[in-house]
């Protein structure tokens, strides 16, 4: 049996990714005590049509001191004949801030002795074991519910590989993202953004990828990020990971950044390497 533990921060998009997930097939719980996880897990086990797929919600609702003791309810869990995974969502501070404002809900923290933004500060200190421990992190920030759901089809409800790759491009004007567990820095190139005609377009575009091929050192960039990953990447897998972000940074992430990500996703599908791509700034 596969047991997904899906926790996350308040706002972060939860209830999304838990619903994505019985859409396929999952038998979802949400949230259960996590003391309680590995009965359940047990108990599910022994049923004589027991569900292939489990996904568990856990958040701040939970008791602090099972929060805090999540480390030891993980070890029970993997004492049993489980496929045990943990993916964590979150957020920037404000983006969260913004939403809990949109939509005039409470946080399950907040009340008459704690603003908000003490309780999303607090929770995150509770949480912070779950996210360490988590196989995948998704920063939510820029995501809207409709991406968020499609990424966790793709990434992990559908995922039939050991490894699960995503390389996604990104500006650094607007922060790195929180959710990479390689980062490339590709501001070293030529920058296509101080060509008149060039700077509409983006780095899907052919004359913008003509501007960049044009330049020896876009070539060597991209020959030498991709020989790394191809170097890697196996080890990755070989080492019990499941999932790896590669993350590729321009100034404004609509050129650079784009261009090199479309050529290392195109090389390593070619080597059959399977494969997510995402452009931060471009697809919101």
């Amino acid at each position: 049996m596969k047991l997904t533990i899906l926790s996350g921060r308040s706002g972060s998009g939860k209830t999304t990714a838990l619903q994505a997930l019985e859409d396929h097939g999952y038998y979802c719980v949400d949230n259960l005590p996590l003391g309680l996880l590995p009965t359940l897990a047990a108990q599910l086990q022994n049923e004589d049509h027991a569900p292939q797929r489990v996904a568990v919600g856990v958040d701040a609702r939970n008791l602090p001191r099972q929060l805090l003791a999540f480390n030891r309810i993980i070890e029970e869990l993997r004492q049993q004949p489980l496929d045990t995974e943990i993916i964590f969502l979150e957020a920037e501070p404000a983006t969260l801030l913004k939403r809990f404002s949109a939509t005039r809900r409470r946080h399950p923290l907040s009340g008459d002795e704690r603003t908000l933004a003490d309780a999303i500060e607090l929770e995150a200190k509770l949480l912070a074991d779950i996210r360490q421990l988590a196989d995948l992190v998704i920063d939510t920030s820029n995501l809207d519910v409709h991406t968020l759901r499609n990424m966790i089809r793709q990434r992990v409800a559908r995922r039939d590989v050991r490894l699960s790759l995503l390389i996604q491009s990104f500006g650094y004007k607007n922060g790195l993202p929180h959710d990479a567990d390689l980062v490339f820095d590709v501001r070293a190139l030529p920058n296509p953004h101080w060509q008149g005609d060039l700077r509409p377009l983006t780095g899907r575009d052919d004359k913008v990828a003509e501007f960049l091929r044009g330049h020896p050192e876009s070539g060597a960039m991209l020959d030498d990020i991709f020989h790394f990953l191809d170097r890697w990447l196996p080890a990755y897998g070989a080492n019990d990971r499941s999932y790896v972000t590669v993350a590729v940074g321009c100034t404004g992430g609509r050129h650079r950044s784009v261009y090199i990500t479309e050529q290392l996703a195109q090389r390593l599908r070619e080597k059959g390497v399977p494969l997510h791509v995402r452009h931060r700034e471009l697809d919101g």
